[in-house]
């Protein structure tokens, strides 16, 4: 990587988390280290701060938004679903940090990545809802991994999708008509948000990749994790590849026109 005086800065978001009555704002280091190694990006994370954070202010800095996956669910009263099963695991601070700050980087053109959680976050955002058990939606398969395998299994590939043809994220793959991919979700898209494009679908009629429609910037998501060992995938690689490119053309324009404020300063 280059200095990091110069480093695009690709916000990650974080998940509130509660242990021994103390609260803490944390990541997975796997897409932390996918920001690294797949963007040469600099990781800023982005705290589950809700209506104490300024989207705005925050995106001045930012060079691109990674949406990050989860344990836990998006509270369906966002879109008005059913509540939740007493099992479920909840973080209402994330919700009302996201939705908001995914709104801004699309309506800004920062560019968005948004991996599982994030997919659903982004439909539910732009007036998408979800289903929250896809495994008993007749018809469909368990998208769920099996937690009492190992990681390298657990993240193994697990089924195809299919791409919409002409559509942006079977450009960026090279023109492919169907990928493999890993599949750890027990969520998924019910309705499919007005703004956003269907990109990929499972065998299943899952919903697999969307994009927004009409974006200015890159804002792409999936609800596979292509953040697992990035660059040991090549569909992954390029994604962030893409992902890259876009952040970095990001940065060039904010820090050119900080530039041009200190020189008219």
């Amino acid at each position: 990587m280059t200095s990091q005086a110069v480093l695009p800065l690709v916000g990650v978001t974080a998940c509130l988390k509660s242990r021994d009555e103390f609260h803490f704002h944390s990541v997975g280091d796997k897409y932390v280290d996918a920001v690294v190694v797949g963007t040469g990006a600099l990781p800023v994370l982005i705290p589950a701060l809700a209506d104490r954070l300024d989207p705005d202010a925050l995106l001045d800095r930012l060079d691109g938004v990674t949406v990050t996956g989860s344990p836990s669910n998006v509270d369906p009263a966002h879109y008005g679903g059913p509540a939740a099963r007493e099992d479920n695991l909840a973080d209402p601070a994330r919700d009302a940090t996201t939705m908001p700050l995914i709104r801004r980087a699309v309506a800004r053109g920062v560019p968005l990545l948004a991996i599982c959680r994030g997919i659903q976050e982004l439909n539910v955002a732009f007036g998408g809802t979800l289903h929250q058990h896809l495994h008993e939606v007749p018809g469909r398969r368990d998208h769920r991994s099996d937690k009492t395998k190992a990681l390298p299994e657990r993240y193994g590939l697990a089924h195809a999708v299919d791409l919409t043809p002409g559509g942006r994220l079977q450009a960026l793959l090279g023109g492919a008509t169907r990928i493999e991919v890993n599949s750890l979700h027990g969520q998924g898209i019910d309705r499919l948000a007005p703004g956003l494009s269907l990109e990929a679908v499972a065998e299943d009629g899952t919903i697999e990749a969307v994009s927004v429609t009409g974006a200015t910037g890159f804002a792409l998501a999936v609800q596979w994790h292509p953040e697992w060992h990035v660059l040991e995938n090549p569909v992954s690689r390029r994604l962030f590849a893409a992902f890259a490119d876009a952040v970095r053309a990001r940065a060039a324009e904010r820090t050119g026109e900080a530039a041009r404020l200190r020189a008219v300063a």
